[in-house]
Order: C-alpha cells, then structure tokens, then sequence
C-alpha cells in the first residue's frame, strides 16, 4: 500500500459532473494506492503513520504536531497510480495494483478506520475521474509505502 501525504490549507475533490465530492480545510491530503498484495496490517500500519506523524507546526514554528494533534481534516482519494511500475520501457504497468474487488473493501476500510479517530473524513470517489483542487501548505508530500518500512 502506498499513500502520498499532503499537508494542504484546503483540498476538494470535483467529479466529471462538477459537483463537489468532499473538501476539507487544513489537513491532509491522502492519495492511496493499494496493492494486490495487500494485507489488514499494510492499513493498520499507515493508518497509525498517517495519525502520529508529526508534520504540523507547533507554536515555535517547528513541524512537531499530528492531525490529531491540530483536529485536522482528513480527505482520501483512491489513486492506483501510485503502483505504477516504470522500470521497463515509457508506459507505466499498473499490475501491481488491486482489482475493484479486493481495492474497494480496503479502501472503505481505510476510510472507516480514520473516521474511528474522530476526525474529519471526506473522500474522493472510488473508480471516478476526478479533478483535485488544493493548496499545499508548505509545501509539504511525504511518501510512505507499507512495503518499505524504513524511510
């Protein structure tokens, strides 16, 4: 499971129709790649990175504050791309991405699971062409991979 972390002032999501999927204010940002794979502790393993990371600014000024820390918002977005493999030739391979079967579960596990913690929850639209409009504050992504524990 791969997820790119961006702590943003505001975020929405706009589907083909425009209409507005969910938004939030300052938070993060959460686009979710999900593998084939992929297991519950890959989820319970960035859900808890995704809780305590201390990448917000304390009064000093200095990142030393979680979401939870601020009450921040929470918006995910599904985004498999994220899978791509671009090792061999110029068209990325999405093999290692989840079919819709295994993918939507634990995507709305993921999802419920960050809504168990009390803050606010939006989401993107799973499968769905969508526009992301937001406002990276900092600018600060942050790359974390459940297969690769050690960064």
């Amino acid at each position: 499971m791969r997820i790119l972390l961006q702590r943003v002032s505001s975020a929405s999501v706009i589907l083909e129709d425009l209409s507005i999927c969910g938004q939030i204010g300052p938070g993060l940002l959460i686009l979710l790649g999900i593998e084939s794979a992929d297991k519950e502790e890959d989820l319970d393993y960035l859900i808890h990175k995704i809780l305590k990371l201390r990448i917000f600014d304390d009064p000093a000024g200095i990142m030393n504050l979680s979401i939870q820390d601020i009450r921040g918002e929470l918006l995910v977005v599904s985004q498999f791309t994220l899978l791509a493999a671009t090792k061999k030739g110029n068209r990325p391979s999405y093999i290692r991405a989840a079919r819709p079967e295994v993918a939507i579960p634990m995507y709305e596990e993921f999802v419920q699971k960050l809504i168990a913690s009390d803050l606010k929850v939006a989401t993107g639209k799973f499968g769905a062409l969508m526009q992301l409009h937001l406002v990276n504050n900092g600018p600060v992504s942050i790359w974390l991979d459940s297969k690769s524990r050690d960064y």
